[in-house]
This record gives C-alpha cells, sequence and structure tokens, in this order.
C-alpha cells in the first residue's frame, strides 16, 4: 500500500510542528501539505525545517484547496472555525481527517458530524492513550461508587492556552457523566465564587489552572464520606497527542464515513 499522504495544519505552531516531527518517523505516512492561515509570517518557508527534522519539500500554505484535494487525510490541531472548515473539505474528498482541536461549540460539533456523512472523522478532546484509558477508569469509577461521592475536574495548562475547562477535562467529565447516567451540560459546574452555598449532589465540578508551561495535567476526584480516589494523568510532552494523531490517521485510512473517537481508535469503546 502507498504512504498514506497527509496535510497537518497549524504548521508552524507548537503541535503543528510536533505532529510533522513525529510524521517524519512513521514509517507509512508522508506529508503532502503543511497549511497556515492567511498573514502568517512562516508562509513559504519549508515545514520541515520549520519543524527541526530538515528540509521535507513541502512548503507551508494558506490555500488548503488543491493541498486536500490531493491527500488521504488531514491532521488538525487549529481552530474551531477552521475546522469545520476543513470537516467541509475533507468531506467533499471523502478523505480521513483527524481532529485534536479543543474549545468547539455545540454548532461547530454539528456541523462536524454533518460533514462525517462523508468524512472519516476521528474527533478527540485528546489523543493520548494514557488520557483516554483514564477516561474508562473514571466512567467505571463513578458509575461503581455511589452518589455521595462527589466528582471534580481539576487541570493545568500553559499560559498561552485560549479555552478552559480543557478538552480533555470535558472528555473527562463525559466520561464521569456517562457513568452516573447523567447529562453533563445538564450537571456541570464550572466556577464558583462569593456566597455558593453548600455543594449539589450529582454535580461534576471543573476546577481550571493556567501557568508557565505545562503541557498537561488532569486529575478527577471522587471524594465521599471519609476518603477520597484521585486518578490522574501528567502529560510531559506534546509528541503523545501527536503519535496518537497519527496512530488515528492511519487507522481511519479505509474506514467507512462516520465521526469516531479516540475509544474507537484503542478498542475501548463502550459497549
Amino acid at each position: 500500500m502507498n504512504a498514506m499522504k497527509l496535510v497537518v495544519t497549524g504548521a508552524s505552531g507548537r503541535m503543528g510542528r510536533s505532529v510533522i516531527r513525529a510524521l517524519s518517523e512513521t514509517d507509512g505516512l508522508v506529508l503532502a501539505g503543511a497549511l497556515e492561515h492567511e498573514g502568517s509570517p512562516h508562509l513559504g518557508k519549508d515545514a520541515g525545517e520549520l519543524a527541526g527534522v530538515g528540509a521535507l519539500g513541502v512548503a507551508i500554505s494558506a490555500d488548503p484547496l488543491p493541498l486536500i484535494a490531493d491527500a488521504d487525510g488531514i491532521v488538525d490541531f487549529s481552530l474551531p472555525q477552521a475546522t469545520v472548515a476543513y470537516a467541509g473539505y475533507a468531506a467533499q474528498a471523502r478523505i480521513a481527517h483527524v481532529i485534536g482541536t479543543t474549545g468547539c461549540s455545540p454548532e461547530d460539533d454539528a456541523a462536524i458530524a454533518a460533514a462525517a456523512r462523508h468524512a472519516t472523522i476521528v474527533k478527540s478532546g485528546n489523543m493520548s492513550l494514557g488520557v483516554n484509558l483514564l477516561s474508562v477508569l473514571v466512567e467505571q469509577a463513578a458509575k461503581s461508587l455511589p452518589a455521595e461521592f462527589d466528582i471534580e475536574v481539576l487541570e493545568m495548562h500553559h499560559r498561552h492556552k485560549v479555552d478552559a475547562p480543557s478538552g480533555t477535562a470535558l472528555l473527562l467529565g463525559e466520561a464521569a457523566a456517562a457513568g452516573r447516567d447523567i447529562a453533563l451540560a445538564d450537571n456541570s459546574v464550572r466556577s464558583r465564587d462569593g456566597h455558593t452555598g453548600p455543594r449539589r449532589e450529582g454535580t461534576i465540578g471543573f476546577a481550571t489552572l493556567r501557568g508557565g508551561s505545562v503541557v498537561g495535567e488532569h486529575s478527577v476526584y471522587l471524594s465521599g464520606p471519609s476518603e477520597t480516589l484521585i486518578l490522574t494523568h501528567k502529560a510531559e510532552d506534546r509528541a503523545i497527542f501527536a503519535n496518537g494523531a497519527l496512530k488515528a490517521t492511519l487507522w481511519a485510512r479505509g474506514r467507512k464515513p462516520g465521526l469516531y473517537s479516540m475509544r474507537d481508535v484503542l478498542g475501548l469503546s463502550r459497549a
């Protein structure tokens, strides 16, 4: 089988460069295009040189259409508005689209789901093996422990992260909600300030920390009478997300259109 030709979005960003570095070391994949927004100072530069792996002969472009038309897949860590557009292009080309973008609104998610009728889309708030295994453990713990165990999701990221709670925190919150058989949207607490009164039983709380260069740390607290269970994951290198995204890309090749998650890729899907 020929190498899978990939387009990487946000090619000059931290995750884009990490994906290109990982891609250059992965058999069966080749960088066919690198995208950035109009006005980026990196347009025209060699994507490989920018990522620190040497010249790959792929210049960073702001024009997605000719690149995607000749590609087998898109690896996308960008912004919600751009991701929705890329999903539409992937649907037109009927190729794979792996989405690590976070901060998508319900409207964005609906547009992506619509595109998945024609594209093979893998979307996850976190691409790492560890976090997706953690989500399974959180779901099992939430299901096993009685409702008197309160659930809190604590996350910390670097000072440049723009969305809160993080996509990973929401993924873990959704896992906890699934374990309790409740809707996260109706039972999440995103902030507390002032005289809030006692904690309402059954809610899932989120606490957000930002600072320094922390790649990502997430803990789920399940606190009951006289005991607390803490499930934690710490990311030390963005390469874990890049490698997960490329694993998802290879998994998606040739698979029928649909909206999938990293649980599907890793064989951890709910029964």
